[in-house]
């Protein structure tokens, strides 16, 4: 995973049914006879479900980033696209027919009616929902550490990385540097690294004590490192100012599209509210119970500005 991917993503400081895979074929105009003025896109007075159901496809907008949507095998896979093509395929609409495109891509892609919706993981946040509309959240992103094996410091979370003098390895310009400084680890023992693999090679030879991310993005560098001397430790929630940060991410939607996004959200409840259909679906790709996105945290609260 590149770093400008987690940059757009994650919200950093700087701003099947399935698809068993859906083959990458390229865009299609849908069926809808009329457009939202300016864009071409096609507008939803609740008539847009019924064209996606008639078409029988709907288009997505994806970048490329494991584990959240990418191609493999040279099909369609991750955890936005297999949890969007279960509940697009409850709704009636059996084929997703995909556009990879830069993170950066992907709301002006949406907004220009590229495609019906962006199945990228999404970070919820105040800026985006100025532009678009998002499902409810469709996971959260507690906080994990990676370690050597064995754990040799002990550690649980950023206060303990504090408390125990360790050396916390975290991204360029990530969300992690607020997530240290507020558990209280000095700026001299954080290490900012330039990628993903760059921190699990720190760890191993021993100028970090921990890596910082994540706890789906540690399992699946974890994972794609198999017989690694690292382990990945249980996920926290940490908290900035008296706020948890869960780091929400969700479907995306044209501001046009709220019949669309309505009728996704009821399914998706369905899903989130079955801890074992939600792992079932996507746990292959590193989320577990504990990235299930808590009931009341809702989306018009996150697109609420601090």
């Amino acid at each position: 995973m590149t770093p400008p991917a987690n940059l757009g993503r994650r919200g950093f400081l700087t701003g099947t049914a399935l698809l068993g895979g859906a083959a990458l074929t390229p865009a299609f105009l849908t069926a809808c006879s009329r457009t939202q003025v300016g864009t071409g896109a096609p507008a939803d007075d609740g008539g847009l479900l019924a064209s996606l159901k008639e078409q029988g496809f709907v288009r997505v907008g994806f970048a490329g980033e494991a584990p959240y949507g990418f191609q493999e095998g040279g099909k369609l896979s991750g955890e936005a696209p297999t949890l969007h093509g279960e509940i697009f395929s409850a709704l009636g609409i059996p084929e997703l027919r995909p556009t990879l495109t830069e993170f950066g891509a992907l709301i002006p892609g949406l907004l220009a009616g590229r495609f019906d919706v962006v199945s990228a993981g999404m970070a919820i946040t105040p800026e985006r929902c100025a532009k678009v509309i998002f499902s409810e959240p469709e996971f959260v992103s507690p906080t994990a550490l990676m370690v050597r094996r064995g754990n040799p410091k002990g550690l649980t979370d950023l206060a303990s990385c504090a408390a125990k003098g360790a050396t916390v390895g975290v991204l360029t310009a990530a969300v992690e540097t607020s997530y240290a400084e507020a558990a209280g680890v000095p700026d001299g023992s954080v290490k900012t690294l330039a990628k993903q693999q760059d921190g699990l090679d720190a760890v191993l030879a021993g100028r970090i004590d921990a890596f910082v991310l994540t706890g789906i993005s540690l399992r699946w560098l974890a994972r794609t490192n198999a017989g690694a001397a690292i382990e990945v430790l249980d996920p926290f929630v940490p908290v900035v100012d008296g706020v948890r940060q869960f780091s929400p991410g969700g479907a995306v939607f044209r501001p046009g599209a709220k019949a669309l996004r309505d009728a996704f959200d009821r399914e998706l409840t369905k899903i989130t509210a079955d801890r074992a259909r939600y792992v079932g679906l996507i746990g292959r790709f590193g989320f577990t119970e504990r990235e299930v996105p808590p009931r009341d945290l809702r989306t018009a609260e996150l697109c609420r500005a601090a």
